[in-house]
Formats: C-alpha cells, structure tokens, sequence
C-alpha cells in the first residue's frame, strides 16, 4: 500500500547534530508534498520553538507538537487540543515536587508560555534553549500559583539520571492521579526531558487521530523517530523506520532503519520507502 501520510520526528531525526535541516531532507519533503503526499512534523517541541524548523521547509504541512497536545497548521490555525487539567497538573507538581528545570507550559500567543519557578539564564543545560526562547518564558514563585488555567504539560528537565528519577516517581503516583507522559533522553549530552500530558495523550494517539481525519488508515503512514517518546507513533504506522542514531531500545523493535540524523536519514528513507513505490 502506497504511503500517503509521513511523520517525522524533529530533533535527532529531520535535524541533524548541529540542530541543522539538511538539505537533503529538506528536499524529499517538499518532493513528497508535490507528489501528493501530507507531512506532519510529530515533535515534543512547543509549536513556537518547532516552527523556525517548519518555516524553512516551502511547503504545507501540519505539526502535531508537544508530544501529541495540539495539531496546528503551520499558520498557527489549532485543529486538534488536549489539555492537562489544572487540578491534575497541581496535584503532578506536589507529587514530584522537584523545581529547578522544571515548568509548566500554556497555550498562549506569546509571552508567558513556560513558566518556571527559577530561572538560572546561565544555567549550561538549558542556556541555549532560554536564550531562543527567552520572550515565550516568564517566572512564578510558587509554580503552582501559575496554573490558572489549563496548560498543556508540566515539563521536567535535568540530567539523564534525575530524570530517570522523576520518570520513576511518576510510576509511582496515584491511579486516581490520570495522566501520561512522554520520555525524551540523550545520553551523550546527559541531558533529558519527562513531559506529563494529559492521559492518554501521546505522540501515537494523535497521530491516529489525525490520520483517521485526514481519511487515511494506519497501513498509508509512514513514521520515523530516534528516541522514547516517538515509540507510540512508531507502533501505531504501518511503517515504522528508526534513525541509525536511535536510542538501542528502539532498534532492537524489528522496525526498519534509515541512516543516521547526519547522512540524511530522512530523506534516504523517503525517497526508499516513499516516493520510490509512488
């Protein structure tokens, strides 16, 4: 069956280490487009922080961001929402009470997007990501005194092994306490992110919604991703392609496997698997 939905992962899979869309990748998008095929960019990114990404490649495209909380076109037109409530964000944030790295995200034009209780500009981890996104971001001493209204996640964010730590004591909460999340980790910068989403929220289940919309079935999407939280929507497509780059706990899934974020991975796996059986 030919394919007629791509989705892509953003970071370590459409950009390669340097952050970078090649321009190979660049080019298979856009020729899959032209061909007739739609592109969804799936990415644990904030829409602002992924569009930059979007904005260099010509063509249209939807964007399912924060690991499955919105789907916006890349006008910023929402077609798809699904907020963390209020109630179950605060009771998240009492239960893994853990506040530097950590914030809670809105959907809001602009300004006062991510909250953080402390923000440390210098910080080395996280230095670069304030400073592209320094004017969406905004403090609130307690960080539970922001949340008035619903947000869309509760990010965490430390090193490999705190995380491990948050993602460990999330397990560990209340089953009456209903909500998913999303792990994203990169060892060689010992550097990770635990998202918490609304429950039953995940980059798969929206991408299944999304397809069933768009008047397509699983067997017509292609997905490809690198790391934890694209494992839903890497189960979900009919075919499923991982980064030669990938975490080990991906590849060893059966999936097929492209080249690596830095030789293109993308566009080999497009012009392979899709517009070669177009």
């Amino acid at each position: 069956m030919s394919v007629r939905l791509i989705a892509l992962d953003i970071d370590g899979t459409l950009l390669d280490s340097a952050s970078e869309v090649p321009a190979a990748n660049r080019h298979a998008i856009e020729a899959a487009v032209e061909k007739g095929i739609e592109v969804a960019l799936v990415t644990g990114r904030r829409f602002d922080f992924a569009l930059p990404i979007a904005q260099q490649i010509s063509c249209p495209f939807i964007m399912i961001v924060n690991n499955g909380a919105l789907v916006k076109s890349k006008d910023g037109v929402t077609h798809l929402k699904h907020l963390l409530p209020h109630q179950t964000a605060r009771a998240v944030l009492q239960f893994v009470p853990q506040r530097r790295g950590t914030a809670v995200v809105f959907d809001r034009p602009r300004a006062n997007q991510v909250i953080f209780e402390d923000i440390d500009w210098e910080d080395p981890r996280r230095k670069a990501y304030f400073a592209r996104n320094r004017e969406f971001i905004a403090q609130v001493c307690p960080l539970d005194d922001c949340l008035t209204e619903d947000p869309i996640q509760v990010m965490y964010s430390g090193s490999v092994a705190e995380m491990q730590n948050v993602s460990a004591a999330l397990r560990e909460a209340p089953k009456e306490l209903e909500f998913s999340s999303a792990m994203t980790f990169y060892d060689h910068r010992d550097f990770a992110m635990v998202d918490v989403i609304r429950w039953k929220c995940s980059k798969g289940a929206t991408l299944a919604e999304w397809t069933a919309l768009r008047g397509f079935v699983r067997e017509e999407v292609m997905a490809i991703g690198d790391n934890f939280n694209d494992r839903e929507m890497l189960e979900f497509a009919g075919l499923a392609v991982v980064m030669a780059n990938s975490v080990p706990e991906l590849k060893i899934l059966g999936w097929r496997q492209t080249l690596s974020n830095d030789q293109g991975g993308v566009a080999a796996a497009i012009h392979e698997y899709a517009l070669e059986n177009f």
